[in-house]
């Protein structure tokens, strides 16, 4: 056999692998990943919610740290970023103070009769179609499970016949997720409703907060069966803390995002959700800064953001308003402080210098990643690089397939 015939006999062989990474590993999908998930009960969202999200924030923050010098104390920030970071995070909370909202329907609703639900989708639709809008939103309905299925369904359909126009930001979270069957009935729901509404393709969230979804009945982890199952209508994984750790008998004083189940449930999410363009977003804390423990809370949140950063999971739920200074401060903190190495390690990969790195293309894409999701959140300005080589980063961090 010449090299040739060998070479066309490896194509032949290897065309059905070939297509299937592709499939399977679509890669990044170019567009912004919100740093939070801002989780608000039905009966508690209107138009006025994310106005007065900020408006609490800023509240909280003059309260409890009114100025650059005290929020620097309380959370032990370095002193060469304490101004800076201060003047950031109120400027966001002026700006967009939330990047990511969720109307929920489920554990934060609670069950309700029929009736009441109901007006709730609709008033909570009409709200979220009028008023201040945020880069992402959506809703959490009820699970796919028997005892919610039906109501969940009603919910998403009413929800979405008095929403108006849907736009690339509408994201559906699908809560208690424990096979790969309810992801593909999700697909079949959101398939039908845009039949009968006449409605674009719909997006959803698969909630990892069971323990089916790390290990099914046969030892395998289901999670990448259901990103498979789900396709491109799958845009995220969310760990839910509290049901998936108390799943597990972890006793409720121990329950936390940094439990070491935690940690085994979001490294298998990460692992399942790499190279698909599928993002993976960390739980909650529900220590909340409220009363006297304002400063504790604050401390607690700060680092817990920061762990998740450094774990490479760059998204969160926020449970209430006073959480909102602590994770824009954490989140700044951590491109702060990385942009220079990040910045002289890109230049040099690029040809502009020395780094004192050796950084291959993986490496160079994640750097670049890393600039690109801090000027997209507001820890970065594009001033600091220059037209030409923004664009080379943004090419970096999304490489061409």
């Amino acid at each position: 056999m010449s090299l040739d015939d060998l070479l066309t006999e490896l194509d032949r062989r290897l065309a059905a692998a070939d297509a299937a990474l592709t499939a399977d590993y679509r890669g990044d999908r170019g567009v912004r990943q919100p740093v939070h998930t801002v989780y608000v009960p039905a009966d508690r969202y209107d138009v006025h919610t994310v106005e007065d999200w900020a408006a609490q924030a800023r509240a909280v923050l003059e309260a409890y740290a009114g100025s650059a010098a005290e929020f620097a104390k309380v959370l032990d920030l370095p002193p060469e970023f304490a101004d800076e970071l201060y003047d950031r995070v109120r400027a966001k909370l002026d700006r967009e103070p939330i990047e990511d909202l969720r109307i929920d329907f489920e554990d934060g609703y609670g069950n309700r009769p029929d009736d009441e639900e109901d007006a709730a989708a609709i008033a909570a639709a009409q709200a979220l179609a009028t008023g201040n809008r945020t880069p992402y939103a959506g809703l959490r309905i009820k699970s796919l499970e028997a005892p919610t299925r039906r109501r969940g369904v009603r919910t998403l359909d009413l929800f979405l016949q008095h929403l108006g126009a849907i736009d690339d930001g509408f994201v559906i979270t699908l809560p208690k997720v424990t096979s790969v069957e309810q992801v593909e009935a999700m697909v079949l729901v959101l398939e039908t409703l845009e039949q009968q509404r006449g409605l674009p393709r719909l997006k959803f969230e698969i909630q990892v907060e069971t323990p089916q979804a790390i290990l099914g009945a046969d030892g395998t982890a289901l999670i990448a069966r259901m990103i498979k199952a789900g396709g491109p209508r799958v845009t995220g994984l969310h760990y839910g803390t509290y049901d998936y750790s108390a799943s597990l008998g972890v006793a409720a004083a121990y329950q936390s995002m940094e439990h070491p189940v935690a940690d085994h449930a979001k490294d298998v999410m990460q692992l399942a959700a790499a190279g698909t363009g599928v993002f993976v977003s960390d739980g909650s804390t529900n220590v909340l800064p409220v009363g006297d423990a304002v400063h504790d809370a604050w401390r607690l949140h700060f680092r817990l953001v920061r762990r998740s950063l450094a774990r490479g999971i760059y998204q969160g739920w926020d449970m209430h308003p006073a959480q909102l200074p602590t994770r824009f401060a954490a989140t700044y903190l951590f491109y702060r402080e990385g942009f220079d190495q990040a910045a002289q390690r890109l230049r040099a990969y690029l040809g502009h210098g020395e780094s004192g790195y050796l950084d291959e293309p993986a490496t160079a894409a994640a750097l670049a990643g890393f600039v690109l999701r801090g000027i997209e959140c507001g820890a970065l300005e594009t001033t600091e690089f220059d037209t030409a080589e923004l664009a080379k980063l943004a090419r970096r961090a999304v490489p061409e397939s």
